[in-house]
């Protein structure tokens, strides 16, 4: 009977405890519709580190990438003038000359097989994604048979 009420009486205790405790816990955060009224529809600016959007497009590339694409279809055959580092008009040309002679588009812009044919790029550029490892048919034949199991 002792024990019964010593246990009756802790269960309490801790009843009484976490219904307290949540109680001090933090309030629930407003919903959005009370923070904000719903009338309201003009934007107003935000302060933030990155106040200035990012262009769209791609970058032009450095003056030492460019002199390094020249050099690379100087060597080729593709640019006969003088290394500059500026991406100017006979630069283009020998860039469509050097894709033309290499069965890509003409276009006369930089691309990822361009770099890739000059020596240049990544050499996993124009690849597709890499595929999972294909299951020898011993390792397949094992796991049908774990299956089946």
């Amino acid at each position: 009977m002792r024990l019964r009420t010593s246990i009756t009486a802790g269960l309490a205790l801790l009843l009484t405890a976490g219904t307290a405790y949540s109680a001090t816990s933090a309030p629930a955060k407003p919903t959005r519709s009370a923070a904000k009224p719903a009338a309201s529809k003009s934007r107003t600016k935000r302060s933030s580190k990155h106040s200035s959007r990012r262009e769209r497009g791609q970058k032009a590339p450095a003056a030492e990438r460019i002199s390094e694409i020249q050099q690379a279809l100087a060597k080729d055959g593709s640019f006969a003038g003088t290394v500059t580092g500026k991406w100017d008009d006979s630069t283009v040309e020998a860039m469509k000359k050097f894709q033309a002679g290499h069965g890509l588009n003409p276009s006369g812009k930089l691309d990822a097989l361009t770099l890739q044919k000059l020596g240049l790029g990544s050499q996993t550029a124009g690849v597709a994604a890499p595929m999972p490892p294909i299951a020898s048919s011993v390792g397949a034949k094992a796991a049908e048979s774990a299956q089946r199991r």
